[in-house]
Order: C-alpha cells, then structure tokens, then sequence
C-alpha cells in the first residue's frame, strides 16, 4: 500500500504504523571515535552517548542540572548597572563596558554546565563491530558484534535511570566508571582558552572526588562549587550465563538532600523490575510521544531528518527536568568545559529549540521551557530591578540554570528585548493550546511585565515617538561600538511592537479594558518598521541596511517568528519579505550558521516558496550535522555552503529544521489554517497526521497527484475554523457539519465548530 494512503487512513486513530517510521532509525557499520558522532539517548532530565576509543565502548553520562552556579564576580560591583553602562557607550569608551561585562564569559571558567562522568566497558574480547543501531521509535540503542554478542541500552523515558543489556558473552564483565578530569595538574596553555575552545576542567579548583568499587556495583562522588555535589551509581547483575544487566543514575544535590542514598535507591528498584519490564514502559511512553504527529514527504532526506530532530526533542525536552540548553543531555565528553559553557543563550538559541513544539503537537514538552522561565521569574526581575533601576521583567541575554547572569557580548546579555522574545512563546503555548488558566495566570502577566518594563526603559520623544536608549540587532557588529545603535533597531522595535500588541490582544480577552487601552495607547507612540524606500526591504535599524552576509537573521523577526509582516497582510508586505528575502541571497551565505539555514527554512516557507524552503534545508541536513544528526554549527562538507567550518554541537538548529518542515505543511498564524501552503510543485503527494494549528486544532491532511484530496480538522477548544479551501475550484464533500453552516469569504472556509467536532473535507 502507498505509504501516504497508509497514514491518511490511520489519521481518524493518529498511531503511526511502524513500516513508516522504521526508515527514520540509525544504522551504523561501526561505532563512532568521537562524543559528537554518538548514539544519543535522553529523557531531559538524564542522557548518555555510546561511542568507543580503541577497544574501549564508553557511554558518555549527563544529568541536565550539573551546574557550577558561582556569581560573576563582576557582576557584584556598584557599576554594573545600565546607568553606568550608557554613560560609557556616550563616552565611546568601549573597552570599560567591554572589560566589565564581556570578558569574564571568556576568561573565567565559571559559571558553567559540568560533565558528569563515562561508563566504559573492554570491548577488546567481543570482536568487530557488525552494526550499531539506534531505533527512534523504543529510543533503544543497539550495538551487534559478529561474535553474536549484543549490548542494548536505554535512558527510561520518564523514570530516572539509565540501562544496558550485554548478551552473548559468558565471561565476567567489569565495568568501569571514569570522572571528569576536575582534580589534578592543570593542562598546559589553559590561559588560551575561552568560551568556545573550553577552560580546562582543573580550572574549576574541584577536590579529588570520592570513588568507591563495590563487588557488583560502583558509586562516583563529586564535590563542586559552594556545597554543590553530584553522585553517580551503577550496578550490575548476572541474569543467565550469557546475560548482564546494568542500571546507574545521577543524582544532584540540586534537588536531593543526600543524592548518594537517592541514587542507590533508584538503580536498585530499577534491577528489581528488570531490564526487560523497564523496556516495556519505556517504549509505551515512546509509542505514546510518537503518537502525537506524524509526516509523510517525497523527500527522503528531509522526512528522515524530521523524524530525528523530534527523537531529539523527545529526549530533551521533558516536564520537571531543565530546559534545552546549547547541548541539553549531551554536554561535550572532552574533559574540558562544553562550548559556550553549554549555557541558555536566549538572544537564539533556546528560542529556536521550542520552535516545533507547537504545530508538532508537543505542548506538554514545550512547557518544560515555559515552567523554568516562570521559576526564574524573581531572579529575572531582581536583575531588572538591580540593572535597570526599573520595575516589570526582562531577563539576561545568557544566564545560568538559576537564571543569573553570565555576561558575554553585552549589547546581547543585556538586550532590552530579550524578555520580549521569551514572551513569544508563552503567547504561542496560549494560541495553540487555547487554555485560559494557562492564559490567566501564565502568558498575560508574563507579558504585561515584559510591556511594563519597556513602557519605563523606553523615552518619549518631544513629537511623541518612542525609541530606546540603546539599540542593537544581535549580532550585528559582534560587540564592538559600532554593535550600539542611537536608534531603534528592527530587531529591538518588532519584537517591542510584538509584545505591546500581544498585551493588548490578551488584556482584551481577558477583559481587562483599562490594560489593553493602555497597550494600544503605547503601541501607537512606536515608529514603524525601517524599510528601504525603494525596494520596500527591512532594514537592520533606520538608514542602516545589512551590508555584509550574517548569520543571525535578527532584522527579519517581523516576518519569522513573529508575523508582523506577512503576505495575507498584501502588496506591501508581500514586496517587503520577497526583496528581504532577495537580500540575504545577494549577500549569499559566507558566514551562515547551521541555524541560519534552518531559520531560513521557515522564512521561505511563511513566503510560500516552498522549493527554496526545501532547498536550505537540505542544505543544513547534509552539510551542518554529523552522522548522528548533531547540528555542528559549520559546514562539515567544506563545500562553500559556509566559510564557517567549525564543529561546536548547539542543539537549536536541529530544530529551527523540524519548525521549518512543518511550516512548508501547515500554516495557522494570526488565525488562518493553510494546508500545504508551501511545498515544492514536485511534492505529488505528502500527508501529514495530527498537526497542531492555533485555535487549538489538530489538522491531518493528504495531498495526491499535485492535488490536497482530504483534510480532517478536530477541534479541541470549539473556535470558529477559518480555513483557506484547499479544493479552490472543485467539487468537495463536508462531513461532520452542515453545508449550510459553512460560510465562505476570500477563498476561506469559516465553520463554527464545536469543541469535540471532528470535521472531514474530500475531494470528489
């Protein structure tokens, strides 16, 4: 049966049939040399990445809230505030604000994110490798020798355990747990280092830790920073001759009291129901996961590709764990600290990691990042208060887990916009989910602080026009003088428009009236978006075009993420995304990113060019991840896709990718649904299940000779559907509502569904 019928039959019991998603697996001939290549496993809080050196197979163990959380030293200082700050950019003495803000992120080694530790089994006696495998459906690994000896391994998806299985080998196994290299002599040429390279980890000035070898297990202690401490303990046991089963969990302080006697206690239950059951509830909640969507495309590349950047969303991205940071479970296993401190950048990064949560139906995991943003509230307006001397919330550009600030380029760290971008996605999770408690008590009061503080920080010109102080575009002119703008950038002004609307928008739907005349009030004293007067094109901040290709995409926010500006709004805007769009490919892509390929994915498809769509994105596939599908930042290939040729693992360009392949098949911003509203004209046929579009609904749809034959739409909430026809001209049938019902306007269906009401259009 065609795959595409296959999944539009299933769309009324959205389960996808494992023949669809077997081709998605990993399939190896060998075990990788390197940390960057690895089998991943996660579950957001914990994760490991199985690899080998020599004859040595190492899993790679990670517990997402190993923090080295101590205060920037700087930071204390009476100076550090923005007062202090603007004085110097009037006075152009940069290198003070430099000195000050900057340079700690690169010269000293914390605060950071810590390694925890390897598992290491001797391979020498199994023989060679036959095949590695790692199936995303169960999140099993597998590594087959041609011995027949077999090891399987797993991070349980929702308990707090990690396993591995090792069958076919009837001599004693011993494994060994190896520390982070914390204590001891200093490497050489330590004082080079910086925040990409990674300070050593002797740096940090850590104790020796506290190893202790049972006979069938081992327990590794580590002490840190300010009475911080993390423990490690594994066991083992001999199930049959020819079966080994091991379990290890990871425990902090930051959560437990006595994480030793935690840890012990959890591998031992895990023993007590065996490998083989823990297997099984594992699997079901992968089963379930994998439920929520689905997506069948004539593109290989790209379909595969999507199915595993939502593996890595699935083992990151979890309810009570820590939200995605630049490496989430997979800190860097090279006995330095990870790149970039392995950090929450939010001037990008953590932003584009959520960004397919929410058409890929995946709210619940999207709300591990919303319910940390809120924890870190008070820290966040405690800076705002200390830094600004304001009330409402922003938030530092770069922060720990705590969210305290970290410093680095300070035009970003400091950014008076960045609260503005976080707010974004509260105001997604609302539009998606349509949960007015969520709505009440979560997304407007995180916004109206955001507009609060804008509303104090910003100045009210004597013609009654509002500007910053200070504006940037990250990160236009790194962090040099230059990187400082007198005037508003579009950066810094869309997402400021953003927010002062989106307040008045939910203030409205929330009814407070006095709010939302305020916001709207506000709104008005903004300028509009820089435009160049001849071709219509955003500009990076008024009479400032970009002039030179870049990476960051930030003058484009109006038209991706945020809408602003968008084609349904006509002829202006239409003009304006397509000779923006003209722009970056005349600069061409010199130093692009990963994430600006995938990023552009999604722009061209809110254009509707869906070939140019595709064809960036198989770019980042094929030329930006490793073999495992790690985003590596640089082009791998060499092949002049990027001047950029590094290898730093950062986790948001995989997926940006995944939120651009779902734009190319379901649009529903500011309320509209499109159905394959920006595919390739090759794309004959491609289906999709279970798609999340705002107003709550979930969209299945199946497209066939060159043509859209069904869409089913299942309304959770009981919005009005406004759907684009995605029969145009022809005949359909309707079922699940009246015809009569059903009014039409501009090529849209609008139908009053019912909360419940599943509705079924086909084409005759």
């Amino acid at each position: 049966m065609n795959r595409y019928w296959l999944l539009i039959g299933i769309m009324a019991l959205p389960v996808i049939p494992a023949a669809a998603a077997g081709p998605h697996d990993f399939h190896f001939p060998r075990l990788a040399d390197r940390w960057d290549e690895a089998v991943p496993l996660g579950n957001g809080m914990l994760g490991a990445l199985i690899w080998q050196e020599g004859s040595i197979l190492r899993f790679s163990l990670d517990r997402a809230d190993l923090w080295d959380n101590r205060p920037v030293e700087n930071f204390q200082k009476p100076e550090f505030t923005f007062a202090w700050m603007y004085q110097k950019i009037l006075e152009k003495d940069i290198q003070s604000v430099q000195d000050l803000i900057d340079k700690p992120y690169d010269r000293d080694p914390a605060p950071t994110r810590i390694p925890a530790g390897r598992l290491e089994l001797d391979q020498a006696a199994f023989g060679p490798v036959q095949a590695v495998t790692l199936d995303i459906q169960q999140a099993l690994g597998t590594v087959q020798w041609e011995s027949g000896v077999q090891l399987q391994a797993f991070v349980h998806a929702d308990r707090p355990v990690g396993w591995f299985r090792l069958q076919g080998y009837d001599k004693s196994v011993v494994p060994r747990l190896i520390p982070p290299p914390f204590s001891g002599d200093e490497a050489s040429g330590n004082q080079q280092a910086n925040s990409l390279s990674g300070h050593t980890l002797q740096s940090l000035g850590y104790p020796a830790p506290e190893v202790i070898n049972g006979k069938d297990s081992l327990t590794y202690r580590q002490k840190g920073w300010g009475g911080f401490e993390f423990v490690i303990h594994c066991a083992w046991r001999q199930t049959d001759a020819k079966t080994f089963d091991g379990a290890w969990a990871i425990v902090s302080n930051a959560r437990e009291k006595n994480p030793a006697a935690v840890a012990e206690r959890e591998v031992t239950r895990a023993l007590r129901r065996t490998f083989s059951d823990d297997l099984a509830s594992h699997a079901r909640w992968w089963k379930k996961f994998w439920e929520q969507s689905a997506i069948a495309i004539p593109d290989p590349l790209l379909e595969t590709q999507w199915y595993r950047e939502m593996y890595k969303f699935g083992s990151t991205a979890r309810r009570g764990a820590p939200p995605i940071s630049l490496q989430a479970v997979w800190t860097a296993d090279e006995r330095r600290i990870p790149p970039w401190k392995g950090d929450y950048h939010h001037d990008l990064n953590t932003e584009l990691s959520y960004w397919p949560c929410y058409s890929a139906n995946h709210l619940e995991e999207g709300l591990s990042f919303l319910d940390w943003l809120w924890e870190i509230q008070p820290a966040a307006k405690n800076w705002t208060r200390r830094f600004y001397n304001q009330g409402g919330l922003n938030v530092p550009g770069v922060t720990t887990i705590q969210g305290e600030p970290m410093g680095g380029w300070h035009q970003y760290t400091c950014s008076p916009t960045t609260s503005a971008w976080l707010a974004h996605h509260f105001y997604l999770h609302w539009c998606y989910s349509q949960d007015r408690n969520f709505l009440k008590t979560r997304a407007y009061p995180w916004i109206r602080d955001v507009a609060v503080f804008l509303l104090e920080h910003s100045r009210l010109s004597e013609n009654g026009v509002r500007q910053l102080p200070l504006s940037s575009s990250p990160e236009i002119n790194d962090n040099r003088l230059e990187a400082w703008f007198q005037t508003t950038t579009n950066y810094d002004l869309a997402l400021i428009r953003w927010v002062i609307g989106a307040a008045a928008e939910l203030a409205e739907e929330l009814g407070e009236k006095a709010d939302a005349m305020t916001w709207r009030t506000m709104l008005d004293e903004w300028p509009p978006l820089a435009r160049d007067e001849t071709d219509g094109r955003l500009l990076v901040a008024p009479n400032c075009p970009l002039r030179e290709s870049h990476r960051h995409f930030s003058h484009l926010m109006a038209i991706f993420p945020l809408g602003l500006i968008d084609p349904d709004n006509g002829e202006e805007d239409q003009k304006t995304i397509a000779s923006s769009l003209a722009e970056l490919e005349r600069l061409g892509p010199d130093w692009w990113c990963g994430y600006s390929y995938a990023w552009l994915g999604s722009l061209y498809a809110r254009a509707c060019q869906g070939d140019k769509a595709a064809e960036v994105l198989r770019i980042f596939a094929e030329c930006f991840c490793s073999p495992n599908s790690f985003h590596l930042n640089g082009d791998q290939t060499q092949s002049g896709k990027s001047k950029m040729t590094y290898r730093p693992f950062t986790l948001e360009g995989n997926m940006a990718f995944a939120a651009g392949v779902q734009e190319m098949l379901l649009k529903s911003h500011r309320g509209i649904v499109r159905v394959f509203p920006a595919i390739p004209e090759s794309w004959r046929e491609a289906a999709f299940t279970t798609l999340r579009a705002e107003g709550a609904f979930l969209v299945s749809a199946r497209r066939a000779e060159g043509k859209t034959q069904e869409v089913r739409v299942v309304s959770e909430a009981g919005k009005p559907l406004r759907l684009v026809n995605p029969f145009g001209e022809d005949e359909y049938t309707l079922d699940g509502i009246s015809e009569d019902d059903v009014k039409r306007s501009d090529g849209q269906l609008i139908i009053p569904a019912k909360k419940g009401m599943t509705i079924i259009l086909r084409r005759k």
